[in-house]
């Protein structure tokens, strides 16, 4: 929490320790008492006091006293003298409502524009290394509007993490091994073979984008008819080798544009090419974690957890995927040495979970380092009907189109409203709508105006000069009070955001801030009669600018000064 934050709880905790050892002192509270912790909570009814403090029932067993009678007991002995605490009242059954001064609002303005662009961050992860991994879309195709989603709750949370205190790195696992490659050489064959023989049939299970065909027409562009009467496998091989670097580039080319940019891009064929899925399945048959059954080998899954066995390795000596995924987590925690690994997938894998922590179990590695945040899907609405076209037929809204349709400041911004387990609609006409119906244009048209307000401003006043002294205790209307009272809680929500994975509590957070900075507009003249409170509120206006650019600049969203 903020400095000022912190130091009025620390405040009231040492406000009313010392009251009790003043009531000790004086033989009304036994001096032998052993008194418990107690709670310093934020009131939901501000009228109920700042903080609310529940010492006089959780002492009310030690000291053998009604609460009430400790309650007045302390409150005849609390000293107030340079703390944050204004005043103190007794309610209910002995609850302790503080009320903060002046002073502590001035201060928390102050220790914002002291620290700037760094305002919000925190040592709470202790520098523990995170290697978040998510996107990870197989290099076939296209990326798709789940991979949109993914994409920036992945690359947000990273943000929110390392503003946290961790050391965070982003990663994209690159699937260019196994059946969905196999697949993918098989339609690039036959597209390949249809351009010189119409009569060449489309495997049933192929992909059928517009992308296979192109590759197709490119490869025969510079090549010819060379591989029609070539060995099948090799010119799968060679269509592919064509091929899958062009997409590999084009999930590259994409992801930049959509602002994220991973640490590393990890080749899922290093592991079949370093030895590392056999030396899972040899690491747990040592272990006594496998059995034989058919020719196959099975993983004793349901010792550690699972409703089934799961094979490994198929009776054709041929790895389920299961095997390179076990390979890649094992790496990341234990060959690298990341303190935890976090996955962003799909509402489809919630069965990985249990599997994957079954696995590392059994591996001798902690499973609690291992987390995933599952995504619900994502529902497309334009005109008030559902978007949505047919993947299957090759006309899968892609992210590509979608930001061709709309701002990467809306795709950002609305694909992170909502917690990642939720639902989320997705409204194509309100993302481009410029009006406070959309949130995204809400939260930068709040800032535009604190810009707006200070240009208007800095036409006839040195701004800069004239904030070096400045009254900030002048600040004491409701609507300024609510607005400094939520800006001194940046710190608390990106913790929060941190705990739980859930970087749409930010996202959320700078769209009350611009709510109550409107209000705040709304209600107080900044440029007023009075020269000192105009210099107050002016200084409020720049904190609350400081507040949401740190935001919108952890989302990766950007903060024009005119709209």
């Amino acid at each position: 929490m903020s400095k000022t934050v912190n130091k009025s709880k620390s405040d009231i905790k040492e406000i009313v320790m010392n009251a009790a050892k003043k009531a000790m002192a004086d033989g009304i509270f036994s001096a032998d008492a052993e008194l418990p912790s107690f709670n310093v909570e934020t009131p939901a009814d501000r009228q109920h006091g700042d903080y609310a403090v529940n010492a006089a029932m959780a002492w009310a067993k030690a000291l053998r006293m009604p609460p009430v009678k400790i309650a007045a007991t302390l409150h005849e002995r609390f000293d107030l003298t340079d703390t944050y605490i204004e005043r103190c009242e007794i309610a209910g059954p002995g609850f302790l409502n503080f009320y903060l001064n002046d002073k502590y609002y001035a201060d928390i303005l102050l220790n914002i524009d002291e620290e700037g662009d760094n305002y919000g961050r925190s040592d709470y992860g202790q520098k523990k290394r995170v290697l978040i991994e998510f996107v990870s879309a197989n290099p076939t195709g296209p990326m798709h509007i789940g991979n949109a989603r993914g994409g920036a709750i992945g690359d947000c949370l990273a943000s929110v993490m390392d503003f946290a205190g961790y050391e965070v790195a982003r990663e994209f696992y690159v699937n260019d091994a196994g059946n969905q490659i196999e697949k993918f050489k098989v339609s690039l064959e036959a597209r390949y073979l249809q351009i010189f023989d119409s009569t060449v049939e489309i495997p049933e299970d192929a992909y059928l984008g517009d992308d296979i065909v192109e590759h197709a027409k490119n490869f025969a562009a510079i090549h010819g008819d060379k591989f029609v009467n070539a060995d099948s496998e090799e010119r799968k091989q060679a269509l592919c080798d064509f091929a899958l670097p062009l997409n590999i580039q084009k999930l590259h080319d994409d992801l930049k544009k959509y602002r994220i940019e991973f640490d590393k891009w990890f080749l899922e064929s290093t592991l079949h090419n370093n030895g590392a899925i056999n030396t899972i399945v040899n690491t747990l048959t040592e272990k006594g974690h496998t059995y034989e059954q058919e020719g196959a080998i099975w993983f004793r899954s349901t010792t550690f957890g699972e409703d089934k066995d799961r094979v490994l390795v198929r009776a054709n000596g041929v790895p389920t995927y299961v095997v390179p995924d076990i390979a890649y987590h094992y790496n990341k925690l234990e060959e690298r040495k990341f303190d935890i690994a976090i996955d962003v997938l799909g509402a489809d894998h919630h069965g990985y979970v249990p599997r994957m922590r079954a696995a590392l179990e059994a591996l001798g590695v902690d499973s609690t380092r291992f987390d995933v945040i599952i995504m619900q899907m994502v529902r497309l609405v334009k005109n008030g009907e559902t978007y949505k076209l047919s993947k299957r037929s090759g006309k899968a809204i892609t992210l590509e189109t979608l930001l061709d349709e709309i701002p990467i400041d809306a795709a950002r911004f609305f694909f992170n409203l909502r917690e990642p387990n939720s639902h989320l609609e997705f409204d194509l006409d309100l993302a481009i709508e410029q009006s406070s119906e959309n949130p995204v244009y809400y939260v930068q048209y709040a800032n535009a105006r604190i810009c707006s307000i200070m240009k208007n401003i800095g036409e006839t006043e040195n701004i800069d000069k004239m904030l070096k002294n400045v009254d900030l205790t002048l600040l004491k209307l409701s609507e300024e009070r609510e607005l400094i009272r939520l800006l001194s809680t940046l710190d608390e929500e990106i913790i929060l955001s941190a705990k739980k994975y859930d970087p749409s509590k930010i996202t959320r957070y700078s769209y009350d801030v611009a709510t109550l900075f409107h209000k705040f507009y709304n209600a107080c003249h900044v440029r007023c009669d009075d020269r000192e409170l105009m210099k107050a509120r002016l200084f409020l206006c720049k904190c609350t600018k400081q507040v949401i650019c740190n935001v919108l600049n952890m989302l990766k969203i950007t903060t024009p000064e005119t709209m």
